[in-house]
């Protein structure tokens, strides 16, 4: 069955002020006993404290990060520049999987570099494979632009047969299709998927002082900026239904994210998720 974690990319300051035993150690105390690695360096301090969240707190890493190729700025361990470490590193936390967090940017608006990107990462998957190591792709909103008349998230899965999918519930939403049948349409390629809530805001008092002074454009730019992320079950999303699709599915990790918080603490949200979840009849999938 599969098991409710945590995305670990809102927990990345919390990472670099105490460590990620400590980290873990309060998520395991809300309830979650399961994580996703993102956006922390993967150094030998930081994986030894991985190591011991699994061995003391009994945290599953359910997979780690990674890119094709290193963008600036980032702490990621790429396919292409550290194979090797990632794959050590895999094993050093028992984890059969990683997952690619996004397009490189220069090929969000280019098709032939979508492709490339494709073939690229299709070859990574099948090297991966011979290393017991499963690589997972995972979708944003640009993936639901069409190219004659066929949904990007369509023309990857089809053009990279060897890597999966991770699921995002808020950005399949965002990007205009239902979480739930999305799922159930790639069922057989999702092993991990994203439980992340879809709010809309309030217009802020701001945007009415801009409009009261004619400023018309700063009013609307805030108007349509009112999609928000929440805490799950603080949206609008049908978690019932997707959770009831991602347990139909291959799924084998459900992961909680939020990826902006406004104003709240990441381990409130978290809480909040938590019970949440546990009030909609998941308790026993963490």
């Amino acid at each position: 069955m599969a098991k409710i974690g945590v995305q670990a990319m809102m927990l990345k300051d919390s990472f670099a002020e105490v460590g990620p035993y400590e980290t873990l150690r309060k998520i395991t105390d809300i309830g979650y006993h399961a994580v996703e690695i993102s956006q922390i360096p993967m150094t030998t301090d930081n994986v030894d404290e991985l190591v011991r969240a699994r061995d003391e707190l009994g945290m599953d890493i359910a997979s780690l990060s990674t890119g094709l190729r290193g963008k600036p700025g980032m702490p990621l361990d790429t396919l292409s520049e550290n194979y090797d470490k990632l794959v050590a590193d895999c094993r050093r936390v028992n984890t059969s999987m990683v997952r690619i967090g996004m397009l490189p940017f220069d090929a969000m608006g280019s098709l032939d570099k979508v492709l490339e990107f494709c073939d690229d990462t299709n070859e990574y998957a099948k090297r991966l494979a011979e290393d017991g190591i499963r690589l997972y792709y995972h979708n944003h909103h640009v993936e639901f632009a069409k190219y004659d008349g066929k949904l990007l998230l369509d023309i990857i899965a089809d053009r990279a047969p060897d890597v999966g999918l991770e699921l995002d519930a808020h950005w399949i939403q965002r990007g205009g299709k239902d979480p739930a049948t999305t799922i159930k349409r790639y069922s057989d390629r999702v092993a991990m998927i994203h439980l992340k809530d879809y709010r809309i805001g309030q217009v802020p008092d701001e945007a009415f002082t801009a409009l009261d002074s004619g400023d018309f454009a700063t009013f609307m730019q805030a108007f349509i900026g009112v999609v928000q992320f929440a805490e799950v079950g603080e949206g609008n999303l049908d978690f019932p239904g997707i959770i009831q699709a991602a347990l139909d599915s291959d799924a084998e990790y459900l992961l909680v994210e939020q990826d902006q918080l406004y104003g709240r603490g990441v381990f409130d949200c978290l809480q909040t998720s938590y019970d949440n979840l546990v009030d909609l009849g998941f308790s026993k999938l963490f």
